[in-house]
């Protein structure tokens, strides 16, 4: 986010959202429904693969 100056207030006016649970998601307690994470990748991040912005540790240590 900070290499493309998104900051977590446009997300969070984006998804019609407060900015704390945005922050809650991207800190990992709790999940990105699928369909939020297609429209922040489509809206901020269109050339980066959905796999790289989502990623997580857990789901790396499993691969």
């Amino acid at each position: 986010m900070a290499r493309h100056e998104i900051r977590i207030g446009e997300i969070s006016d984006y998804l019609g959202v407060r900015k704390a649970t945005v922050s809650d998601k991207i800190n990992g307690h709790y999940k990105f429904s699928f369909d939020d994470a297609v429209r922040i990748k489509r809206k901020f991040f269109p050339a980066l693969d959905i796999e790289y912005l989502f990623a997580n540790d857990e789901v790396e240590k499993a691969g």
